[in-house]
């Protein structure tokens, strides 16, 4: 909008004066003025013309911070927008001259450093197994980097940078130095933003089998491990998928959708085969969750047979502030084995509740089975809950108690080929920060098969999101 153009201080203290005048001349016509009335007169006068170059100078001040408003806006992405459309010229653009008048110049996009942000999280861990001795066993640095290029395009990516302990070198080996880094890329995806209710998503993502990996991983788990059960289904995965919310009613109520396609799980040796010998001759499992490793000779495809699909679809409900319930439903089908005659699916149901600020439950039951050439169908399985309560809920302005949380977790798992193991965890959170915490669990678990998990061990860790 064009900026009027203010009445000149000048013209309005001349116009003031001639009606002071005009006055003084007219009055004088009736009687005669006294020394006394005309300084009286002239010192009205005298202010009126100081607060006529008070109000100048305020209107200058005004003008300049408008032109300053004006400068930053080059910045934005909604600049273009401050200048006026003039006739003929086409809506979301400006002509030069327009956009002088505006004190909008020299457009050339938003600066990509406005648009870039680094979130993220670390963790150090202290562990102790039972029959061993205890020690630092993990540090890790989990960096994720937002970009958003446009209102609709935005980029994520996230890294996992870890350092893990390992077992003793052979004597006079002192090459490893007792521990080894990796390097994972969690996720990068591309997000369009179609509309209000639906978002493109591409990329190596995380699968939306259940809620785990998308919203209790790293720093955000109150307990410094995984479930059990998450390792029998894929994590993340290359490919695309279509996601979003359509909300019911006006209470806050949504139902969450997501559908996609990706590599999904594959094979180690390309067989379908159940077992794979490793390295050290071993039996392991032949079956490769991350499913975007070990190409065919052409080094163009996956060792699979085909892609894979899946999708989940959860009710959110919140009856009250702070008091609030999902529940969700999810899945995946695809090929596992190079001649894709063996499928690989799994199913997952997943709940999440909160009863005020101070207590939450959650918990997932996962279930998957996929075909073989040497053992059948195998049917791994299993199942988790954790609780935490907050005991400010008790004691709010006790120190110590007030930023303490109380955790629980039970989690079993079946592979499927004969072992189960049961564990049950308690621990406690204390909240340094709010986004620093100190945690401490312990551990004990049970397993029968031929393929025993460890036994009890104690944790403790330090979590910093950032």
């Amino acid at each position: 909008m064009r900026t009027p153009k203010p009445t000149s201080s000048k013209t309005f203290a001349t116009f003031a004066v001639s009606c002071m005048i005009g006055f003084s001349v007219r009055h004088t016509a009736n009687a005669a003025v006294s020394d006394e009335d005309f300084n009286a007169l002239k010192q009205a006068v005298e202010q009126l013309s100081k607060k006529v170059h008070t109000l100048e100078a305020t209107h200058e001040e005004d003008q300049a911070k408008i032109r300053k408003l004006q400068r930053r806006a080059t910045d934005s992405p909604a600049a273009p927008a401050l200048a006026p459309v003039a006739a003929g010229e086409e809506k979301g653009k400006s002509s030069p001259a327009s956009l002088l008048e505006t004190g909008v110049a020299d457009i050339t996009g938003p600066l990509a450093t406005h648009n870039f942000t680094m979130v993220g999280d670390a963790e150090v861990q202290f562990g102790k197994t039972s029959h061993s001795h205890g020690g630092f066993v993990m540090a890790d640095f989990a960096p994720i980097f937002l970009f958003r290029a446009t209102d609709r395009i935005l980029f994520e990516a996230g890294f996992d940078f870890m350092i893990n302990n390992v077992a003793s070198a052979q004597p006079g080996d002192t090459s490893s130095g007792g521990y080894n880094t990796s390097v994972n890329l969690s996720f990068a995806t591309i997000d369009y933003l179609m509309n209000d209710y639906m978002t493109l998503v591409a990329g190596n993502m995380l699968l939306p089998l259940g809620t785990y990996s998308e919203r209790s991983a790293g720093w955000l788990n109150k307990v410094p491990d995984s479930p059990m059960p998450r390792n029998i289904i894929p994590g993340n995965g290359i490919g695309a998928q279509i996601r979003g919310a359509i909300p019911i009613g006006e209470k806050g109520a949504s139902l969450n959708y997501s559908v996609f396609t990706a590599n999904g799980p594959g094979s180690i040796d390309g067989s379908g085969r159940a077992l794979h010998p490793d390295a050290n001759g071993n039996l392991i499992p032949n079956l490769d969750l991350n499913g975007n490793v070990g190409l065919t000779g052409s080094n163009t495809a996956n060792r699979h047979g085909g892609l894979g699909y899946g999708g989940r679809v959860a009710y959110f409900y919140p009856w009250k502030p702070q008091h609030d319930m999902e529940v969700g439903i999810s899945g995946m089908s695809s090929p596992w084995d190079n001649a894709g005659n063996r499928n690989f699916s799994a199913g997952v149901v997943d709940l999440a509740m909160h009863f005020g600020p101070n207590v939450e439950v959650k918990g997932e039951y996962i279930h998957s089975w996929y075909g073989t050439d040497d053992m059948g169908t195998i049917k791994p399985n299993g199942w988790w809950v954790q609780g935490g309560y907050k005991l400010a809920g008790i004691a709010p302005s006790t120190p110590l108690l007030k930023d303490a949380e109380l955790i629980g977790r039970y989690d079993t798992i079946s592979d499927g080929m004969g072992t189960r193991t049961n564990r049950g965890t308690v621990g406690a959170v204390y909240y340094l920060t709010n986004t620093l915490w100190l945690e401490g669990d312990y551990e004990w678990s049970r397993s029968r098969g031929p393929n025993p998990a460890p036994s009890n061990q104690i944790i403790f860790q330090l979590s910093y999101g950032f």
